[in-house]
């Protein structure tokens, strides 16, 4: 099933039946990807006054609670709301939901016992393209990323001057395969979520961090339109799935 998608003033054709989905699902089992110290999630029939809400034990529908955290347990995508005093809903700020990306795969550097995505990496790794968003593999790439613990861990991590340089080059739609863009003990600073966002200047509402994904090896560098796609839930972070097209000729 074939479309085409207009994007500055260029025809693009994707095949719709050919979705490549990046998305780490959420299982509630003890193995779930895992970050920040929580316990793993749950997914558990609803019980009240006898009833239990699992058809295996007599009940006429499946009928789960779901107790998770965006941050911690699942694919999900965030805005400056992660980090302002002002509410600000992810909802709220994605109104569009199909863009140009680009996908780059980089080998970890070494900053002293930290592993890290540099400004130089990206550099290379884009060159003169430009992009609303970028997706950041990072070597090595195994399956194990989708069943991962990163509590303290120290988990690699984007430098600030990095995401610098993908606010400066117009990237308003960052996702990587990582628990966080920046360091997981750094003081509460966050330097790179406000650098992407610009907290000390005009704030970049409608721009969205997105973590947590894995692209398998299968998938070749390149660019590719991406379909961000969040739960419509009013918070700073939702679950999200973002899937890849392959661009047509």
């Amino acid at each position: 099933m074939l479309a085409t998608i207009k994007h500055n003033n260029r025809n693009y054709k994707i095949d719709l039946a050919a979705p490549l989905d990046i998305s780490i699902a959420m299982t509630g089992k003890e193995n779930n990807i895992n970050a920040w110290y929580l316990q793993p999630p749950r997914i558990e029939p609803h019980q009240e006054d006898g009833f239990v809400g699992k058809v295996s034990q007599g009940a006429s529908v499946n009928f789960n609670d779901i107790w998770f955290n965006p941050h911690s347990h699942v694919t999900h995508t965030e805005c400056a709301g992660h980090i302002t005093e002002e509410f600000q809903s992810v909802n709220q700020s994605l109104k569009r939901f199909f863009f140009l990306a680009e996908l780059v795969t980089v080998a970890l550097e070494m900053y002293g016992e930290d592993r890290i995505v540099s400004k130089k990496q990206l550099q290379y790794a884009l060159g003169n393209k430009k992009r609303k968003a970028i997706v950041i593999r990072t070597l090595p790439n195994l399956k194990s990323k989708k069943f991962a613990q990163y509590s303290n861990t120290n988990p690699p991590y984007l430098t600030k001057e990095a995401l610098v340089f993908l606010r400066e080059k117009g990237i308003a739609h960052l996702l990587v395969d990582l628990p966080s863009v920046d360091r997981e003990r750094d003081e509460g600073r966050l330097a790179g979520h406000h650098a992407f966002w610009n907290t000390k200047g005009a704030l970049r509402k409608q721009a969205t961090i997105t973590e947590f994904i894995y692209v398998p090896n299968r998938i070749k560098d390149g660019t590719y339109f991406l379909n961000l796609q969040v739960a419509p839930i009013e918070n700073d972070a939702s679950p999200s799935r973002p899937v890849l097209y392959s661009l047509m000729d």
